[in-house]
């Protein structure tokens, strides 16, 4: 592929998997459905169907004004079918995010992690097919890294029987508006996980291009791990819903909520204080010696990167939980904070960069806990009143 091509190649990929991370609360969502049916020993109602349904008909929308040729032709140059080709992927991504929602759900974890592999496997097996046969176009490429988007079509023989098609549908409203707030809020966490750097350079352009460059390819490698979390969120709303269906889950719940949380803060200082020793050494060895990142800017990024982690699995709960509007003030708080210090913190640009890593996440992660600990607390209590209630009555 020449080099000058290059550049839509990387807007193609940016496109494909930026879509589906702004999708990936189907999984969650239908987790969440199918893990409640579980707990009773029955399937997935058909409003897990309906989730799906709202957020394919969404991404068939977005595909559609992307591939105006005003838009796709600005994006893609003379590759405009790319634009086709990321919202045949997206909507792809959807079956596939709902796949895995239904299979883990059901506690079909064996076939849930099958399909993940396959996934990867069949995107990684088809690019260096592309690459060895010296066949590297752009639509091969294209097609090889859109294919991974439809394997869950093999697993769709066992979500047959697995879903009540003709039970537990939803209003389409409800369910319109639960998943809307949903994919909101992932947007917002993308912001923050892989969207920072372009909100630094939009919001606080200017300073040191070497001085940001070099804290830019830091937080690169440091945001990498919270881009494979999706699959313990996934785990995780199941494991809630199963964890509340009695007292004592709710309890033990509680605890382990309470102790992750003073363990995510308790990791982020160990963390930063481990990344201001060596962080700055473990950069120039990555990205060559140019690249010199202050050691208090490299603290920033790790205490970030885990309380960012804390917040993903803490809004997972909520999620189980259906507390969607919960979640979707979490993550505003933490872009609206980012946004204040950028636009507003004195000094240059790797400093109010830093700041705000620090900043946003600290403050969300504990409205984020507050939301589930004081949930659960509240919730146990009037479990135990109506009990004691009924017995002195």
């Amino acid at each position: 592929m020449p080099a000058s091509d290059y550049q839509y190649f990387l807007a193609y990929w940016g496109l494909l998997f930026g879509l589906g991370s702004a999708i990936s609360p189907v999984e969650q969502e239908v987790s969440r459905q199918a893990a409640l049916a579980s707990v009773v020993g029955a399937k997935a109602g058909s409003s897990s169907l309906q989730a799906v349904g709202v957020v394919f008909c969404g991404v068939l929308l977005f595909g559609m004004v992307v591939a105006l040729p005003l838009i796709s032709i600005r994006l893609f140059g003379q590759f405009s079918i790319l634009a086709l080709i990321a919202a045949a992927g997206g909507a792809a991504f959807v079956g596939q995010f709902g796949m895995r929602g239904l299979l883990i759900g059901q506690n079909e974890v064996r076939r849930y992690a099958g399909l993940i592999v396959a996934e990867a496997l069949i995107r990684a097996v088809l690019v260096g097919a592309v690459i060895v046969a010296a066949v590297v176009g752009m639509y091969s490429l294209a097609l090889a890294v859109v294919a991974g988007s439809f394997m869950w079509l093999l697993f769709v023989r066992r979500a047959v029987v697995l879903v009540d098609w003709r039970g537990g549908r939803e209003r389409w409203a409800a369910v319109t508006r639960r998943m809307g707030v949903l994919v909101a809020a992932s947007g917002l966490t993308a912001c923050l996980i892989t969207g920072y750097p372009a909100m630094v350079n939009f919001i606080s352009p200017g300073g040191d291009g070497e001085a940001v460059g070099g804290l830019f390819a830091a937080l690169t490698v440091a945001r990498l791990p919270l881009l494979l979390l999706s699959p313990v969120q996934a785990l995780a709303v199941p494991t809630v819903v199963r964890l509340s269906a009695d007292e004592n889950g709710r309890q033990r719940l509680h605890r382990l909520m309470l102790r992750g949380s003073a363990g995510a803060l308790l990791l982020a200082a160990v963390g930063a204080a481990f990344g201001a020793l060596v962080g700055p050494f473990l950069v120039r060895l990555l990205f060559g010696v140019k690249y010199n990142v202050p050691a208090l800017a490299v603290a920033g990024l790790v205490w970030s990167s885990v309380l960012l982690a804390a917040i993903l699995l803490l809004a997972a709960v909520l999620v189980a939980r259906k507390q969607v509007g919960r979640v979707l003030i979490t993550w505003a708080l933490a872009v609206a904070l980012s946004v204040a210090v950028l636009a507003g913190w004195p000094g240059d640009t790797v400093t109010k960069a830093t700041v705000g890593l620090v900043v946003a996440p600290t403050v969300s992660v504990v409205v984020a806990a507050a939301f589930v600990l004081g949930d659960g607390r509240s919730r146990c209590r009037v479990r135990k009143s109506g009990r004691d209630g009924g017995r002195s009555g």
